[in-house]
């Protein structure tokens, strides 16, 4: 069963809502989606092509994948910012 667009919406927001409480930051709404989008991307690529972890549709496994991107994703943009 894949992701469509609402699933990787609502996952999105989450991730990126929650990536942003633990990283000390503050967002709004369009920016948590982008950033759980993005993250879930990455996230992704992470756990299927480095640790071998099988990624896919609508669970709490998608969900912490993403969230871990979207950390992963907003630590770097905050090393990134800092050099700037």
């Amino acid at each position: 069963m894949g992701l469509g667009i609402i699933g990787w919406i609502i996952i999105g927001i989450v991730a990126g809502w929650l990536a942003e409480k633990v990283m000390g930051r503050s967002h709004g709404l369009i920016t948590n989606l982008i950033v759980g989008v993005v993250g879930a991307l990455i996230g992704g690529f992470i756990a299927q092509n480095l640790l071998g972890i099988p990624v896919g549709g609508f669970n709490l496994v998608t969900l912490i994948v993403a969230f871990g991107g979207a950390v992963l994703l907003l630590f770097l943009l905050g090393l990134v910012k800092r050099r700037a």
